[in-house]
């Protein structure tokens, strides 16, 4: 029972690392199980580590590399994986606890699922906050900064699960005041942008 509490844990820390860069932490589980690197993780999770699986994976990531340091590309590239980083979770999470019922399964892969928007819907706002400068390198800086936290969540919720899952529920609160604070930042912008555009076609903005 310990074991799978422990697998548990260990899957919330891979799944919020999903909604920032899936193919990043699908590699890093991959390789870790392959190469026997990193240890705690579900034996279900092996299928990660065939070759296939990881060539695909790495060719994922070395586009998502470049595509996340070009500003427009990068809102693109994020915008569609709005829904691909919450399935991907999912997936994995369901893969993970193929021992366990289709109750639990489904808690597991909506908590998986669940995690992961709420981690890319986090970046993805900071993300658009960042194009408004108008200059790449905060965008570049932001993007791998999110590759290295990707890799290192992943590898922490292997070997420290429990505190892993600690950690998760921790940055889901932060993550949670960041986005309202985004939203409101992103509404502000907006509204100016719609002022603008008003007094350009000699429209009075509204108060």
């Amino acid at each position: 029972m310990l074991s799978g509490l422990s697998s548990l844990s260990g899957l919330l820390g891979i799944a919020f690392a999903s909604g920032i860069n899936l193919y990043a932490a699908v590699l890093m589980v991959g390789l870790g199980l392959k190469f026997d690197l990193l240890h705690g993780l579900p034996a279900e999770l092996q299928p990660l580590s065939h070759p296939v699986v990881l060539t695909v994976a790495g060719v994922m990531y070395a586009m998502e590399f470049i595509a996340d340091k070009i500003p427009v590309v990068s809102a693109v590239w994020d915008t569609i994986h709005t829904v691909i980083r919450p399935l991907g979770a999912a997936a994995m999470a369901l893969a993970a606890t193929a021992k366990l019922g289709p109750m639990e399964q489904t808690l597991v892969a909506l908590l998986g699922g669940g995690l992961a928007l709420t981690s890319h819907t986090t970046k993805m706002g900071v993300r658009l906050l960042a194009h408004g400068t108008g200059e790449p390198v905060t965008s570049a800086g932001l993007s791998l900064a999110e590759d290295v936290f990707s890799f290192s969540l992943v590898a922490l919720a292997a070997q420290y699960p429990v505190f892993t899952a600690v950690l998760v529920a921790v940055l889901v609160v932060v993550c949670l005041i960041v986005i309202r604070l985004v939203w409101k930042a992103l509404r502000a912008v907006f509204r100016g942008a719609t002022a603008r555009m008003r007094s350009w076609f000699g429209e009075p903005a509204r108060a």
